[in-house]
């Protein structure tokens, strides 16, 4: 199935548009049947990511410092792919499960999507979306916050972000689903490019 929206999340080591990115998820998603398609996730060296022009900052790293055990664990592990590879990665997989109007989401409109368009230019590739199908899934969260967010998996992990996100994102469109439990959206099943 080809797909029309996917909902992205990243982890960095800053919080400017330059910043550093560690980890990068992502999962298609249908808005009408209310089910979420094919994932994405890929650590990312952060060596590679500050080679290649992305930006660390202290209050991030101290900020990281703070999370659950389980969410730094994830960003400490041995990376699946240096900076250049996981742009050439997540073009793959956007090629594969995504129409080429792809809406592509992410949780504030100066964040994710800004971060990640800004790391293909760095490496000198082109983002595998159009910057005008840019959407801001945190606009639509604040206007809507009697829907309620259900998390799925470890906060701050860039993939189960993206899901928990997704979902949300569905029943703030949806309102048929706004009462269905957690499992709803899982109906397909679920692959991780």
């Amino acid at each position: 199935m080809i797909y029309s929206n996917v909902m992205i999340d990243i982890e960095t080591m800053g919080n400017g548009p330059a910043s550093a990115i560690v980890a990068i998820g992502a999962v298609a998603f249908d808005i009408t049947a209310g089910k979420i398609g094919p994932a994405y996730y890929s650590r990312v060296d952060l060596e590679s990511a500050v080679r290649d022009g992305g930006v660390m900052d202290a209050s991030t790293v101290i900020w990281w410092l703070q999370q659950s055990n389980e969410a730094r664990d994830e960003i400490a592990r041995p990376a699946d792919m240096d900076m250049a590879t996981a742009m050439q990665s997540f073009s793959a997989y956007m090629s594969e499960i995504a129409e080429p109007d792809v809406v592509v989401w992410g949780n504030g409109a100066s964040f994710d999507n800004v971060i990640l368009r800004g790391a293909y230019q760095r490496t000198g590739l082109d983002a595998p979306w159009k910057w005008w199908n840019d959407r801001c899934y945190r606009t639509l969260k604040a206007q809507h916050r009697d829907v309620p967010f259900e998390r799925i998996g470890t906060h701050h992990n860039a993939l189960s972000d993206a899901e928990s996100q997704a979902l949300h994102l569905i029943r703030i469109l949806r309102p048929e689903y706004r009462q269905a439990p957690t499992n709803f959206a899982f109906k397909m099943s679920r692959q991780t490019t």
